[in-house]
């Protein structure tokens, strides 16, 4: 999983709103009643970029609005849009695909697909003679890995469908003999992985995420 980490040399301009950066991406969340301040935190990002030598890039820069509001977005008065700031429903975040009213179905659609190509090419090492052993790690660590990528942050606004989906990436290898019959469904592995998360995060003082765990005493859990 990959985390998304403030930058120490890189603030919001208005308080409020929150500047995360990962790498080279840069995401600014700015809640509805700051949007008056949109323009400025894109020219203190801009400034910022300059002063470390850097380019930011408008044309690749993406705006997404996003609302819970069962009401069509016509139906709410919606900002101007930035000047050479493309406005998008879909934006994909450090690989999972988020959308305007947090929908994961779309995020699902693509990662089904990629594992369905990936169970080809896994057909195809099976003709060229690659045993099953072999066959079935390649199918955890890269469908499986692939299926359940940062379901920590998404799992939870998925629908129904979206699971019955992602199960049936889990049932088809079994039927390929490349995932056991008794092995855990992909729900129970998310939830393992959450586990194992969480065990690291109050365990271990340096991880990326225990600043944001309020530590209420000192010692071990176990799983």
């Amino acid at each position: 999983m990959s985390y998304v980490v403030n930058n120490s040399d890189l603030w919001a301009a208005t308080p409020g709103n929150e500047l995360c950066k990962y790498a080279d991406d840069t995401y600014v969340i700015i809640p509805a009643a700051n949007e008056h301040s949109r323009s400025a935190e894109l020219d203190h990002t801009q400034h910022w970029a300059k002063t470390n030598n850097l380019a930011l890039n408008r044309h690749k820069s993406k705006e997404i609005i996003v609302t819970l509001s069962r009401r069509s977005k016509r139906a709410i008065n919606l900002p101007s849009c930035l000047p050479d700031i493309e406005r998008v429903t879909s934006l994909k975040i450090l690989g999972v695909t988020i959308t305007d009213k947090l929908c994961m179905s779309e995020h699902a659609r693509d990662v089904v697909l990629k594992c369905t190509k990936s169970l080809h090419v896994i057909r195809v090492l099976r003709r060229h003679g690659m045993n099953d052993q072999c066959l079935q790690v390649v199918y955890r660590s890269v469908v499986l890995a692939k299926l359940l990528y940062a379901s920590s942050a998404w799992w939870d606004f998925k629908t129904a469908e979206d699971q019955h989906r992602i199960e049936a990436v889990v049932r088809r290898g079994v039927r390929a003999s490349l995932y056991p019959a008794d092995g855990p469904a992909a729900a129970q592995l998310v939830e393992d992985y959450d586990d194992t998360l969480f065990y690291h995060l109050i365990n271990y003082e340096q991880h990326v995420l225990t600043h944001s765990h309020p530590r209420v005493g000192v010692g071990s859990v176990e799983f």
